[in-house]
């Protein structure tokens, strides 16, 4: 587990068949970012939950089966070591939002940024607040980021087209780590939902899903 990054050891009561109570001891739990601005934050409703069931079958993470949500400016924040934010439309840090989700990451924490298409301009500008002297590059495919359990040689995987470019990753690195990973024209959280939803190929959804598994695996174990 990355080092220097406290959070809360997620000990769960859960009641089966609606009478006895089975307590089940979990490594941790991640969350989906809850922000301000009108953009929605809440798209991509069975994302996160797949994921989590895909990194618990294949690589035995032992995370807490559902999401939770934690808000910007929220000290809770720092429960998570994996945090998923999501949407298409505007975003809006306050002062002390920026400056909350700053000490969350330099602290350990890591953000995964996910355009569902029209985020772009909006994230970039809110994480200027963030990070004023960091700029976001594109990270090069023999980053780690692409390499944890699986590997992707060519980077992003392609999940629904908009604009015809190419899928592109982008970071923030803060002291030499990998702070926030950004997935732009790949539409990533897609991939992660129900297949029922948008009716993909099961072999987009198991790319997707392979490179979630990378993303979850590169923020809990890196250093």
């Amino acid at each position: 587990m990355r080092s220097g990054f406290r959070f809360l050891l997620a000990i769960v009561v859960f009641t089966v068949c609606g009478s006895s109570a089975v307590w089940a001891q979990y490594s941790y739990k991640v969350a989906k970012l809850k922000y301000n601005g009108g953009g929605d934050w809440y798209a991509n409703k069975t994302s996160l939950p797949n994921l989590i069931k895909f990194c618990n079958s294949n690589l035995r993470m032992n995370i807490f089966p559902e999401e939770d949500i934690v808000e910007v400016g929220s000290p809770e924040l720092f429960s998570y070591p994996f945090v998923h934010m999501t949407g298409h439309g505007n975003v809006v840090f306050s002062d002390a939002e920026a400056q909350n989700l700053r000490r969350y990451l330099m602290s350990g924490g890591f953000l995964h940024v996910d355009d569902n298409y029209g985020l772009d301009k909006f994230i970039r500008r809110e994480m200027k607040k963030v990070f004023p002297e960091l700029s976001f590059i594109e990270l090069p495919y023999n980053h780690p980021v692409y390499h944890q359990k699986f590997n992707f040689t060519n980077g992003l995987p392609k999940v629904h087209e908009h604009d015809g470019k190419a899928p592109q990753g982008f970071g923030l690195i803060w002291e030499g780590r990998l702070v926030c990973f950004y997935s732009y024209e790949c539409d990533l959280g897609n991939g992660w939902e129900d297949q029922s939803v948008y009716n993909d190929p099961e072999e987009s959804r198991q790319q997707a899903l392979r490179m979630g598994a990378n993303l979850l695996q590169y923020a809990t174990t890196a250093f």
